[in-house]
C-alpha cells in the first residue's frame, strides 16, 4: 500500500511540474518572425554586350521621406539591401544618398506603392501586416555624378522575412577597370 501511495505522489508531482512548465511557456513568440522587408540586389548593364552584371556601391545611406529615420547609415560595399515599407500608408518614399555628408543633394528617390493587408496572426500576437508592392519608380532629382539609379524591376511583390529577393535595382554602368 505504501508503494502505491508513493507512486501516486510521484505521479502527482511529475504531472504538476509538467503542467506548470507548459502552461507558463509562451508557445507563440511574436518577436521570432521579425518585420517583413523588401530585399533588393544591385546590378548594372554593360553597355557594349548588354550583359547584366552585379554592382556594388562604395557607400550608401537610405532615409525615409517625412521621417527622421535612417534605414541604412553610410554602409560600405553595398550589393544587397533590405528595406521596410510603411504600415500606416500605402506609399513609401525612400531617399538613396550616395555621398550623404559631403553632397546631401546627391540623391535618388524611390517611390514604392504597396498594398497593406492586416492579417490576424494569433490571440497573443494580434495583427500583423502583409505588404505587396503594386508599383515602383525612380526619380533622379539632382544626381549628376557617376552613380545613378536607372530602373527597378520587381521580381517578387510580397515583402518577406526570409530574404527572398523582391527587387533588381539597376544603376548606370560604371567601368571599374579604368583608374
Amino acid at each position: 500500500m505504501k508503494i502505491l501511495i508513493r507512486f501516486f505522489l510521484i505521479l502527482l508531482i511529475a504531472c504538476s511540474a509538467v503542467g506548470i512548465s507548459t502552461s507558463c511557456s509562451d508557445d507563440n513568440n511574436c518577436s521570432m518572425g521579425g518585420r517583413d522587408m523588401i530585399n533588393g540586389s544591385l546590378f548594372s548593364i554593360e553597355p557594349v554586350d548588354k550583359k547584366v552584371i552585379n554592382d556594388t556601391l562604395d557607400s550608401l545611406t537610405v532615409t525615409a521621406l517625412g521621417t527622421d529615420s535612417i534605414i541604412i547609415n553610410n554602409q560600405k560595399k553595398v550589393h544587397t539591401l533590405s528595406l521596410p515599407l510603411r504600415f500606416t500608408e500605402e506609399v513609401t518614399v525612400l531617399l538613396f544618398h550616395y555621398d550623404y555628408k559631403r553632397r546631401p543633394d546627391y540623391v535618388d528617390t524611390v517611390y514604392v506603392e504597396h498594398k497593406n493587408t492586416p492579417y490576424f496572426q494569433s490571440m497573443e500576437c494580434g495583427y500583423t501586416m502583409k505588404q505587396a508592392i503594386q508599383h515602383i519608380r525612380v526619380g533622379n532629382g539632382k544626381v549628376k555624378g557617376t552613380v545613378r539609379m536607372d530602373s527597378i524591376k520587381i521580381i517578387n511583390p510580397n515583402a518577406n522575412i526570409n530574404g527572398t529577393q523582391n527587387l533588381k535595382m539597376f544603376f548606370r554602368f560604371r567601368d571599374r577597370t579604368v583608374n
